[in-house]
């Protein structure tokens, strides 16, 4: 099922494992250009080094899935992936309603955490898949993946719980107090 598409059935584990990748290939696509957004909207500094690292990363996942790809003879095509189309389209929302500051950092932080929960639960299943299927090479490569992206949710927390959310709660509460 070389262009399994979302009208095509899927009749196999190889054929969950092939549309897997090429939707977690367009998120990954997607998920660059958010980020840079992010960063450019972002103000907390430790914030921005954080999403930094992220968007390095996010290079090296698109590298690993074109190996992925190559190694199992899958062509590097994407699928729409309608799960991080919608969580980008939030993002957008969010980075045009709130004011540059902590409380959208704090919004940033959820809206990146959502994306990377996303693609844990993604590259988890798909390396469950490739090690079923006996894709040694691609299991690995896809384990690297989801490991660096529940580093990256951890980071996202540490700095969400130690710094920006208190301070967007009493960003919140002075001016609720002053009106």
């Amino acid at each position: 099922m070389e262009n399994l598409t979302v009208h095509d059935s899927a009749h196999g584990l190889r054929d969950l494992f092939e549309s897997g990748l090429k939707d977690i290939y367009h998120a990954e696509k997607a998920l660059g250009k958010t980020l840079t957004k992010m960063i450019k909207n972002a103000s907390n500094t430790e914030l921005v080094e954080a999403i930094r690292n992220h968007l390095a990363e996010n290079k090296k996942h698109l590298i690993r899935l074109e190996e992925i790809f190559k190694s199992t003879g899958i062509r590097p095509t994407t699928h729409k992936c309608k799960a991080m189309s919608g969580i980008v389209k939030e993002t957008n929302e969010l980075l045009k309603t709130t004011d540059i500051g902590t409380v959208r950092d704090a919004g940033i932080i959820s809206s990146e955490q959502k994306m990377k929960h996303y693609e844990i639960a993604t590259y988890g299943t798909l390396c469950a898949f490739a090690n079923t299927l006996g894709e040694k090479n691609a299991a690995g490569l896809l384990k690297k993946t989801l490991n660096e992206d529940k580093k990256a949710d951890k980071v996202l927390s540490r700095i969400a719980m130690n710094t920006i959310n208190r301070k967007a709660y009493y960003a919140n509460a002075i001016t609720t107090a002053f009106l």
